[in-house]
Parts: structure tokens; sequence; C-alpha cells
């Protein structure tokens, strides 16, 4: 057993598997999702586990380059947006519309589904390196 960290075993290797410029999602219950790409489905029940918890879990252990979020989510998720941003700064990032953010959704490596129901809780996080 890892003493710190993420535990769920299928979240540590997606991040251990992660290449440069590789995209994992950390996703509202609500986003479809590709038929060939990997989910990882740790939703319970709504709301549970939410969309912070998550995100910092796993942004705690990935190297990011950069990010990708819905332009709706300035007026949706305004709350979670600062969020991101606050934890991220620095960290170039992009808007976008959320009909072209699903369509970057067969590219991601790993989607992770929340159970986070606040509308446009979408992020795709993009891999870095760490030298």
């Amino acid at each position: 057993m890892r003493k710190e960290g993420i535990l769920n075993t299928d979240i540590c290797c997606a991040i251990s598997s992660l290449g440069h410029t590789d995209y994992l999602v950390i996703a509202d219950p609500g986003l479809p999702i590709p038929d060939h790409v990997t989910v990882i489905d740790i939703s319970l029940v709504k709301g549970v586990p939410g969309f912070t918890e998550v995100f910092d879990a796993v942004t705690g252990e990935l190297v990011i380059d950069s990010y990708i979020y819905a332009e709706e989510m300035e007026s949706s998720g305004a709350e979670l947006l600062k969020y991101v941003q606050d934890r991220l700064a620095g960290v170039p990032a992009q808007k976008i519309p959320h009909e072209d953010l699903k369509h970057i959704l067969p590219k991601a490596k790993v989607i992770i589904r929340t159970g986070e129901c606040t509308p446009y809780a979408n992020v795709i996080l993009e891999g870095g390196v760490n030298f």
C-alpha cells in the first residue's frame, strides 16, 4: 500500500503511463465518453467525489504542460474555473466552446469520471515532463 497520494490503482497507472502531450480528462458524469477511450469511473452518487478532490489528487502527481476548458464554464461553473486557474497559475490555458472540447475527447488517453454535477465541470490536462 502507498503511504500517501492517490490510492486508486487505475488512476495511479493512468498518470504513470501518460507521456508528454498526452491528455487526461477530469469530467463530470454527463460528459459523453468516446467508446475507445479508457474511462475510470469513480462517481458514486451526485457530487461524490467532487471535482476539486479529484483535481487536487491528480494535479498533485501529474506534470502539466497546459489545460483546456470550455468557455461555458466561465458562467456555469465560475467557482470551479477559478479554483482550477488559481491552482494552475502560470500554466498555459486554452478556452474553447464545449462542443469543440467534446471533439478533442477521442484524443484523450484516459477520462476520469467524477460525481461533480456542476455544468461544464470538465478539464483536459496535457501531460508534461519533469526534466
